[in-house]
This record gives structure tokens, sequence and C-alpha cells, in this order.
């Protein structure tokens, strides 16, 4: 096999509290009429699996990818029946619903999932005085936290952090959160959709709940509640590969780490990777060179770049995000150690 770099189909969700900013702010034309809520760029989630759109591969999901080639799609070691990590655009020209996402031992108790969901929400954009919800306030019991979101009283029970752009937020399986309005938001996560939300409305079109649905719900947020879970947004550690290129980890953590790279005009950017990397464009028209492959990837398109390939260059001036699931040591934690940074430090990433 010739490995290249992968463009998959990206399924669309057209949820109530979605809007335009992934085509007004990124540059990217919508594939559908009307608002757009999340954008999901790489995806092997049951029901939404992106297919490879052209090359030899063309019609090939990635499921059928990561079964029949494990190690060259996703490095050495790798296995397993699906991609592990999912990406997201989010745009929250509403705000979310409050909900919450199982951690990996609660989804096999709870749901008989084979996974729960930790992700991380890397900030594209967001007006000044923007906030997102994150984790209960210190003090806060099942009972109280019920009453709370039964009545709506949300800030009586959760914190209330401000968001700012370019900053990143790990968010623990179990975490109560949302975030919005008007906050586009790039999210990595393990690959899962499980989700309990305390919402009486549908997140899908903002029709009222039944109330009898509703508060079946609440009974599953509070049995998946973890209280203990207070993240807190990071501006993410800087790396300088050359005087003209930036890498920043944004989160890390033993599912997926996240990194943003800029590259001044003319700047020549090269990363060397084991692992499948989901590379993001979240800035202008770049050229991506990988594998004897080059081609212009055009604002707010994503790249998956399997893990045969080893190396990615790109041309300045460039602005990208690279998601993947690390060797945390290797990958994560020896180059920043490299760079001065202390362990305590690199534990602000998230779970490192």
């Amino acid at each position: 096999m010739d490995w290249y770099p992968l463009r998959l189909t990206t399924p669309v969700m057209t949820h109530a509290f979605g809007g335009t900013a992934i085509a007004d702010r990124l540059g990217r034309p919508s594939e559908v009429p009307g608002p757009v809520a999340e954008t999901w760029e790489v995806s092997d989630v049951d029901g939404a699996v992106g297919e490879v759109l052209d090359g030899p591969l063309a019609g090939r999901t990635l499921r059928d990818l990561a079964e029949e080639f494990p190690v060259e799609l996703m490095g050495p070691g790798r296995q397993g029946a699906r991609f592990p990590v999912l990406t997201k655009f989010i745009d929250a020209s509403g705000p979310l619903p409050v909900h919450l996402h199982a951690d990996d031992e609660t989804a096999h108790r709870l749901e008989s999932e084979p996974n729960g969901k930790t992700e991380a929400w890397h900030v594209v954009d967001a007006p000044p005085g923007a906030t997102a919800l994150a984790g209960t306030l210190p003090g806060v019991d099942a009972e109280a936290l019920r009453r709370a979101l039964l009545n709506e009283d949300y800030d009586s029970v959760l914190r209330r952090l401000p968001v700012r752009p370019g900053e990143t937020l790990y968010v623990p399986g179990g975490t109560i959160h949302s975030f919005g309005p008007d906050t586009l938001v790039y999210e990595i996560e393990q690959t899962s959709d499980v989700q309990q939300s305390a919402a009486c409305w549908r997140q899908e079109d903002g029709a009222l709940l039944d109330e009898g649905i509703w508060q079946d719900n609440l009974d599953l947020v509070i049995a998946e509640w973890e209280p203990w879970h207070r993240p807190d947004f990071q501006p993410g550690l800087a790396v300088r590969p050359s005087a003209d290129v930036e890498r920043t980890f944004c989160a890390a953590g033993p599912h997926f780490a996240l990194e943003r790279w800029t590259a001044a005009s003319g700047a020549v950017a090269r990363h060397e990777f084991r692992s499948a990397v989901v590379f993001t464009n979240v800035g202008g028209p770049i050229e991506v060179r990988s594998g004897g492959w080059t081609d212009v990837l055009g604002p707010g398109r994503t790249l998956l770049l399997p893990a045969a390939l080893g190396a990615v260059e790109f041309t300045g001036p460039a602005d990208v995000l690279l998601g993947y699931k690390p060797d945390l040591d290797a990958e994560v934690r020896a180059p920043l150690v490299a760079a001065g940074h202390s362990p305590d430090v690199i534990a602000t990433l998230g779970d490192v």
C-alpha cells in the first residue's frame, strides 16, 4: 500500500445551538443549507463513520482501514475495532445544553459501551466576556445538583470560567459542562457518542422534552457525574522547532494529544510522527507535503495522516492543529522536558 494523506467525509450536525461561524470565521464553505452546529472532521462513531473521498482508497471507511491496517494507519502496537480519536468543529452560536459524557468505567457499567468520552476544547474564536461551565463547585452534593438542574439554576452549582481564543480545556469523562453562546471550538475526544443531557430540550431541534424523559435524563446525569473534576483553561506549552515556527502543546492525556503549530510566511515546518495525525487547518490555504503527496489544504479543512507516512511538511503562513493518540513519554513529555518545562507544568495539559 502506498499511503497518502486521507480526505474524509465530514458528517454535519444541525443541532439547535448552531450557526454560521464555521463558514464565516474559518472561511470553509458550508456543506448544507442553514445553521451548522458541528462538523465531525475525523469520525469512527457508529452511524457517522468517515469515508475516504479520493485516491486509491476512495470509498473505504475509516472503520475498514482501522481493522485491516491497524499498524500502518494508527501506528505500532495499535489495534482495535475503531479509530481511537474523534475531532470536531463546534459552532456554539447558542449555548450548548448542560451535559456530561461518562468516563470509561461508567460507560462500561451503565451504558454497555466500549469506552467513555474524555475530551478537550480548543477555543478557535470567542468574544470578550465569553464563558463556559465546567465541573461543580466544591461542596455540591447530588441532591443540590439535581435541584439546581431542575430549576436551571446552573450558576449555583457549576463553575463558570472565562473563555479566551487560543486556550484549551481538558474535560475528563464525568465532568458536567457547557459553552456558548458565540463560541467556536475545535474538539478532540475519545471515539464515542455517549452523552447525558440535563437540559429540558432536545439539542437536535430545541423541542421541549416530556417531563418523564427529562427526569430520567437527570437521574443518569447524577449517576454518571464525577464531583471532583474541576478543570481550568490553559494557554498551552510552547516548543520552538525554529525561530519562525512555534509548536504549542494544548492538551494531552492517554486518549489524545492536541498541538497547535504556527509558521511565519515562507517558513517550512516539518513534523515527524509515529501515530496517525489529524491535521486541521485553522488559517488560510496552505501547501502540505507528505509521503510524496503534495496539495493545498483549504481553510477549515482536515487531513488524516496515516502513521505509515511518518512525516509532514507545510509552508507558512500557516496555523494548524495536530491531534493524535500519543505515546505520552516519547511524544509529549520528552519534547516538553527538552524545552525546559517541569513535570508539574506539563501536568497542567490534562492527564500527563
